[in-house]
């Protein structure tokens, strides 16, 4: 069984206890049926890796969607997921969720709270990662959902330029509480963004336009898609 150093320490993956299941009368108002029918058809490839997600009067967000993501420098024919301006090497880092769990992977010199770390290190929410002078904060607010989110501390920003990354689970929950992965304080409700088989869709409690049609609280999204309530809007942005 392999173990995972956190800086120091020998963590046993397997005794690390993942966070249990969470129950479905509390997150109802997040998941949708899987019996419900795609309101727009559209191709199962649709997530493919990446997106940018604008949300009016907040910020921007780069969301990848795989279990995987590289960092590293933002220059030209370097395919990885998260480029940053910066002087980094092309392939500095990766970011591993196994679960409900991130593990943090050094490529080059890697700090992990001060620490410098040579083996897989197990990622806790606040934890503050640096590689040169890039700062970003790992956050995994949201206690039912494996989304994490990461913040810049330094004044660095990846290319194309967004405020914030979202490492996307299974949900992603954006509205005026302070433990959600986007947090919208003048909106008066949440909207939740969750995947479907190989769709992306979001859930809200009050009716939401999407794309000029109106949803009764969930609808299915595309990459160009635009969402919409009395007090919010977003759009998504293909990469």
């Amino acid at each position: 069984m392999r173990a995972i150093v956190r800086v120091g320490r020998i963590v046993n993956p397997n005794e690390n206890g993942a966070a249990q299941e969470p129950d479905l009368a509390v997150t109802q108002p997040y998941l949708a049926s899987t019996s419900s029918a795609p309101q727009t058809p559209q191709d199962p490839a649709f997530l493919g890796t990446r997106f940018l997600l604008w949300v009016d009067a907040v910020g921007g967000y780069l969301v990848c969607l795989e279990n995987e993501i590289e960092i590293g420098q933002a220059v030209p024919n370097n395919s990885i997921h998260l480029p940053i301006i910066a002087d980094l090497s092309r392939q500095h880092a990766r970011i591993c969720r196994e679960g409900e769990s991130y593990l943090l992977k050094p490529i080059a010199a890697v700090e992990l709270n001060g620490e410098t770390i040579e083996s897989t290190a197990l990622l806790a929410d606040n934890d503050l990662i640096q590689m040169g002078a890039v700062k970003l904060r790992f956050r995994q607010p949201h206690a039912l959902s494996a989304t994490a989110r990461l913040d810049f501390e330094s004044r660095h920003r990846t290319k194309p330029s967004a405020d914030g990354v979202l490492l996307f689970a299974e949900s992603c929950v954006l509205g005026p509480g302070g433990n959600n992965h986007v947090v919208c304080r003048d909106w008066e409700q949440d909207v939740v963004m969750f995947r479907q088989d190989d769709r992306l869709c979001c859930r809200a409690t009050a009716p939401i336009l999407v794309d000029g049609r109106k949803c009764d609280r969930r609808a299915e999204l595309q990459l160009d898609s635009r969402i919409s309530g009395e007090d919010f809007s977003m759009s998504l942005e293909p990469l």
